[in-house]
C-alpha cells in the first residue's frame, strides 16, 4: 500500500511538472509570436523604405540621363560654333 501511495505521489509530481512545462511552453510561444510579429512589421517598414529609395533612384537616374543628353547636345553645338569660328 505504501508503494502505491508513493507511486501516486510521484505521478502527481510528474503531472504538476508537466503542467508547469506546458504553461512555460505556452508563454514562450506567445513571446515568440510577438517577436515574429514585430519582425514582420519591421520587414514591411523596410520594404516600404526600399520601395521609396528605388523610386528615388529611378527619378534621379532619369534626371541624370536627361542632363547627359542636354550636355551632349550643348557640346555638339559648342563644337559646331567653334568649327565655324575657325573656318
Amino acid at each position: 500500500m505504501e508503494a502505491v501511495k508513493k507511486k501516486m505521489l510521484m505521478l502527481k509530481l510528474d503531472k504538476e511538472n508537466a503542467l508547469d512545462q506546458a504553461e512555460q511552453a505556452e508563454t514562450d510561444k506567445k513571446a515568440a509570436e510577438e517577436r515574429s510579429k514585430q519582425h514582420e512589421d519591421e520587414l514591411l517598414a523596410m520594404q516600404k523604405k526600399l520601395k521609396g529609395t528605388e523610386d528615388e533612384l529611378d527619378k534621379y537616374s532619369e534626371a541624370l540621363k536627361d542632363a547627359q543628353e542636354k550636355l551632349e547636345l550643348a557640346e555638339k553645338k559648342a563644337a559646331d560654333v567653334s568649327a565655324r569660328a575657325t573656318a
